[in-house]
């Protein structure tokens, strides 16, 4: 089972290169770097980012060399860490902008003196189950010339396509620069992976050091996670039918839901938790969100749909949660809850 070593000492083999093949292909991107985890695959790319104006300046640089890191307010906690390691190297600075507000972006790019810029978010986000106005951003992009990244791990498989992800969704693959994404949501399977241009992958190699480090993946599960991406590209009824049991649920209940992620904010921890243990007598296993993963009085049960749901799995599903939420008090999803780096 184990690789016996990183990827750059002894733990690269055959099947780590034809899942990272495949991977590249799949997001249209030159090549790609299997990560761990996720998280690590995140870490990586920013501490590498943070090196960016270290090598340009061939020492400490100075304040306009430094990067300058564009992040969602709402992005994962891998983003958030790995930005918060880059800037205690002195590299990088951050600016947060409000969730999915283009306008307060637009402001900050345009008032920043950095020259070298990077926009950062999730495309679809993980606690909320809305997309990134990814059609926005990439306008944005054109006008101020930014380094597009976006963490696609709940797209990743189940929109587009081809299962390309957001990108191919909102037909943008050309705009987005690098995507990063994990092996552990809709390919069942465990890792994270980088996509990007060759000169990337050789930057992140060298500086992520989270991917240096860390020991790779398993071989038995890069083959597994190499035939779920076959899997995805060619048995397309999966996303087909995960896209039906999002429109089934919104007939239901009538939640204004954009995804398989279904995010209903109950407030306290309390009715949170004991709305989860109820629907699991009743055989759901709906989790209970809580602090310090979602702010504190916004507590959530997030139900994820899948192609293996059928409708009578949902109709079963909507009288369990009407006996323990009310549907007419619940939000569906709080857009005004602000992660803070």
């Amino acid at each position: 089972m184990g690789p016996r070593g990183s990827a750059l000492i002894c733990g690269y083999t055959t099947y780590h290169r034809l899942l990272e093949s495949s991977l590249a292909d799949l997001k249209r991107k030159e090549d790609c770097l299997l990560c761990p985890t996720g998280f690590s695959a995140n870490m990586a790319f920013m501490t590498a980012v943070g090196n960016v104006g270290l090598l340009v300046a061939g020492g400490k640089p100075s304040k306009d060399d430094r990067v300058a890191i564009f992040s969602d307010a709402l992005n994962h906690a891998s983003i958030i860490d790995g930005i918060r390691l880059a800037e205690r190297q002195g590299n990088a600075v951050a600016f947060v902008y409000r969730h999915a507000d283009m306008c307060h972006l637009d402001a900050l790019l345009s008032s920043c003196p950095m020259k070298k810029r990077v926009v950062v978010t999730d495309s679809l986000f993980s606690m909320d189950g809305d997309f990134a106005p990814m059609t926005e951003l990439v306008k944005l992009r054109k006008k101020h010339g930014f380094l597009f990244v976006i963490d696609d791990a709940h797209a990743t498989f189940v929109c587009g396509k081809n299962g390309g992800g957001a990108a191919e969704m909102f037909n943008c693959e050309a705009d987005v620069d690098i995507c990063i994404g994990t092996l552990s949501k809709a390919a069942g399977c465990h890792g994270g992976f980088i996509a990007c241009s060759k000169k990337w992958k050789l930057l992140i190699q060298s500086r992520g050091r989270s991917f240096i480090f860390s020991t790779s993946s398993p071989v038995p599960v890069a083959a597994a996670a190499h035939a779920a991406v076959n899997v995805a590209k060619n048995e397309t009824w999966r996303r087909s039918a995960i896209w039906k049991r999002v429109q089934e649920f919104r007939d239901l209940t009538g939640f204004p839901v954009e995804s398989h992620i279904i995010s209903l904010i109950v407030g306290s921890e309390n009715k949170a938790l004991q709305a989860s243990r109820h629907l699991l007598k009743l055989g759901f296993h709906i989790t209970a969100i809580r602090p310090p993963t979602v702010p504190a009085h916004s507590c959530r049960l997030r139900v994820t749909l899948s192609a293996a749901h059928t409708k009578d799995d949902l109709k079963k599903l909507t009288n369990a949660l009407s006996q323990c939420v009310d549907f007419q008090k619940i939000q569906v999803f709080n857009s005004n809850c602000y992660s803070k780096l």
